[in-house]
């Protein structure tokens, strides 16, 4: 496949990283105003770096666009004259919707597609929507993430929610892995030794859930006996608003990315 990314910044690195380690291309153009910040990419077999957003659509078939809600109508306009029926645009731009990115240049494939940065490292949960049109690749695109983490199909008005729980939820359990890594360092652990504590652990309870298909709860109720220090543990936190002050941190979020779609279109 032949993949272009406009806008490789944070994200669009991420996903570069995705593609690279899992060799889901045949060429791979980045592209970014200031290019010295990926020329390190342009060692990769079949990775080009160009500061040229029509460069990069003119050598793809699949453009993937990472930039800023505020960016992508300036960077439509620019290359709207080298869209072609072979293009597929998959757009990875908060708030902005599919009728949005029709109305700036007609009627493509277009899909939505929500990442987070684990996709670097092929552990992304990515959700996909699309016009009528993009539905014929959606399976195309599946498969691309499904090879970087796992996938999910949803309808288009959950796209924010989505972000919020997948995007933005790796910033939030990135809190909660430095929350008990500080914990780790004053219970009498070194930092590193405590962060790999907290890593490991977090990563474990992910995994059991995955493998196994249950509920938290009943993974909570294996390691709390009773009158026992976990039980006494989860109390406190509660006591404290751990669950509570996790919802509405959530919900103010998704608050926020409503103003932010709300802007764009």
């Amino acid at each position: 496949m032949k993949i272009a990314i406009l806008g490789a910044g944070n994200l669009g690195i991420s996903i570069a990283k995705g593609l690279i380690v899992s060799n889901a291309y045949t060429t791979l153009y980045l592209t970014k105003r200031k290019t010295e910040d990926i020329e390190e990419y342009s060692k990769y077999p079949k990775v080009s770096v160009t500061k040229s957003n029509r460069e990069a659509v003119q050598n793809s078939d699949i453009l993937i666009f990472a930039v800023q809600p505020k960016q992508i109508e300036g960077i439509l306009q620019e290359i709207k004259e080298d869209l072609s029926e072979k293009h597929v645009i998959i757009s990875t731009i908060t708030g902005v919707s599919v009728a949005r990115i029709e109305d700036l240049v007609g009627n493509h494939f277009i899909i939505r597609a929500m990442p987070n940065t684990a996709i670097a490292v092929k552990k992304s949960m990515t959700c996909l929507c699309s016009n009528e049109k993009g539905q014929k690749w959606l399976a195309v695109a599946e498969a691309i993430f499904n090879r970087m983490g796992a996938t999910m199909i949803i309808p288009e008005n959950k796209m924010q929610a989505a972000t919020v729980i997948c995007a933005s939820g790796v910033a939030f359990w990135m809190r909660l892995i430095r929350a008990t890594t500080q914990s780790a360092v004053q219970l009498g652990f070194d930092a590193k030794e405590a962060q790999e504590l907290s890593m490991q652990t977090c990563l474990g309870a992910a995994s059991l859930l995955i493998e196994s298909g249950k509920h938290p709860e009943e993974e909570i109720d294996k390691v709390t006996t009773p009158m026992g220090c976990t039980i006494e543990g989860l109390n406190e936190m509660e006591h404290h608003g751990l669950s509570s002050s996790l919802i509405r941190g959530m919900q103010a979020s998704f608050r926020k990315i409503n103003n932010i779609s709300n802007t764009a279109s």
